[in-house]
């Protein structure tokens, strides 16, 4: 069987620390907002900070990736990210920290992971061959799921527990590493890429070109609107596992941590998946289950039932994400990927957030089934529109 290699595996290792290092953040800033201010409002500020550059800066960090070599990418935006890092951890440790302080670290350290993120996309396709780009980026999604889910919480906040600056102190060592074995991988990742079709520099060309190809094109709106429907349920699942599941704290941390497991597994089968059943249809089942799973809690408010529908869509989604990265890989023009895979991010965090505002409203409005149904309406519009969509001439490409 073919290996990805050294290389990849390297490239590899400096992903997995840094989602190591987003998830010790992820979970060390919220406990920070609280300790600083006990206002809700300033502790969703500092949450909102961390996921907001998306929206704010992703068509941006699209156009740097296209620009300028990934190697380079990369380093600068995790050495920019240590130094925030060493910034925040030198006024924690001090108790000189603020509200203010903490909420612009955490925008400037989502700014740097949009750009890392992105770039990092735009790796793969020159560090693998064609025909591994399943298994690079299901090892790739499984790295980021076990440090974004399962090492860095749990490990944020024991450190916060022991000092409040250690995990950010850790969160820039994990970085800094990082660096050190980007700066190891072989020269295809001093390229800068190919350039434009057309020579067409603006930032909005991937978007432009994203327009014009019908198959991505659709895939992003209905996976935006599949990550709308997820978010839709998921928003009040903390509400509807304490109320109709009769969870407390612990175990709803442990129904998590199981959908976490079930992500894992999908990334990891994706590759087997797709060689078997082609893109197209992967795809489509794993955006009916993914949004569609959910709606058997409306019928059946079990807890084995909940476990089985948190393993089932997660692993789902994970099989999406993994179809979803490779065929754009294949697919996007060199010197345009960045751009592309930027829009379509911005995209789905959009239909994320607004799936998440759309949950909460039902739920107030009209009861806690209704997400759920939402997730459901939404999995059979999604799933149809592409298969539709798909199995036209210029979907041969999807299989």
């Amino acid at each position: 069987m073919a290996t990805l290699g050294g290389p990849f595996w390297r490239f590899w290792g400096a992903s997995a620390l840094a989602n190591v290092g987003d998830g010790i953040r992820v979970s060390a800033f919220p406990l920070l907002a609280a300790a600083l201010s006990g206002d809700p409002v300033a502790v969703a500020a500092v949450a909102a900070a961390q996921f907001l550059p998306w929206l704010v800066t992703g068509v941006f960090a699209g156009a740097l990736a296209d620009r300028h070599a990934t190697r380079t990418m990369l380093t600068v935006a995790d050495t920019a990210r240590i130094v925030v890092l060493a910034v925040l951890t030198a006024t924690v440790a001090t108790g000189t920290a603020t509200v203010t302080l903490v909420v612009v670290a955490a925008f400037v350290l989502g700014a740097g992971e949009t750009l890392r993120d992105t770039a990092a996309q735009t790796a793969v396709p020159r560090l693998v061959p064609d025909r591994l780009l399943e298994r690079a980026n299901g090892r790739l999604v499984a790295g980021e799921i076990v440090g974004n889910e399962f090492v860095g919480p749990p490990v944020g906040a024991l450190l916060f527990v022991v000092g409040a600056a250690l995990p950010f102190a850790v969160n820039g060592a994990a970085l800094a590493l990082a660096v050190m074995l980007v700066l190891s991988v072989p020269l295809t990742l001093r390229r800068v890429p190919g350039g434009a079709p057309g020579g067409d520099p603006a930032v909005l060309a991937g978007l432009r070109w994203l327009l014009r190809h019908s198959v991505l094109r659709t895939l992003a709106v209905v996976v935006a609107a599949v990550a709308a429907a997820d978010s839709a349920w998921f928003a009040i699942f903390v509400l509807y596992a304490q109320n109709r599941l009769g969870l407390g704290a612990v175990g709803f941390g442990l129904l998590l941590a199981t959908g976490a497991a079930g992500g894992l597994v999908g990334s990891l089968a994706a590759e087997r998946l797709v060689a078997r059943f082609g893109h197209r249809h992967v795809l489509t089942w794993s955006m009916a289950v993914t949004a569609g799973a959910p709606t058997l809690l409306i019928a059946v408010a079990d807890r084995a039932v909940a476990v089985a529908v948190v393993v089932t869509s997660s692993a789902a989604f994970a099989v999406l994400n993994v179809a979803v990265l490779a065929l754009r890989q294949r697919l996007v023009p060199d010197g345009l990927l960045g751009r592309v895979t930027a829009a379509t991010r911005v995209l789905t965090y959009g239909g994320t957030a607004l799936g998440a505002l759309a949950g909460g409203a039902l739920a107030a409005g009209l009861g806690a089934e209704a997400p759920f149904v939402f997730s459901g309406v939404v999995a059979i519009a999604a799933t149809v529109a592409w298969y539709v969509v798909s199995a036209r001439p210029t979907g041969n490409a999807t299989r």
